[in-house]
């Protein structure tokens, strides 16, 4: 099934070593199959408070974002990133063709009685 890293960079910035960690993270990204959704544009913010901007990667699996993640071509360069932007990074899997809310909801509901 389908997963994803997740950041939530709070403070972009365009640091020398930002810009160093995004001109190599793609070749940290190529073994595993990973590719960007989403790669920090400004975001439209309805609910809450949002700062900052979001950044997606989608892999094959599970397995493969795990493996990314923790490889050590990606853990060489993750500094340079995390030295000079705030922010939050999640892996997560998606979700199985056909799924909808109100399935996964009555689910819960059978669950919890």
């Amino acid at each position: 099934m389908t997963a994803y890293a997740i950041a939530h960079l709070k403070t972009p910035s365009m640091h020398p070593d930002v810009l160093e960690y995004m001109e190599r993270v793609q070749a940290t990204m190529d073994p595993f199959q990973g590719r960007f959704l989403v790669h920090g544009p400004p975001v439209d913010v309805r609910e809450g408070q949002w700062p900052g901007t979001v950044v997606v990667i989608e892999f094959p699996d599970m397995d493969r974002v795990v493996r990314w993640y923790e490889s050590a071509a990606y853990q060489a360069i993750l500094p340079l990133r995390t030295g000079h932007i705030d922010g939050v990074a999640v892996l997560v899997e998606g979700v199985s063709p056909g799924h909808s809310a109100a399935g996964l909801a009555a689910e819960l509901r059978a669950a919890a009685l």
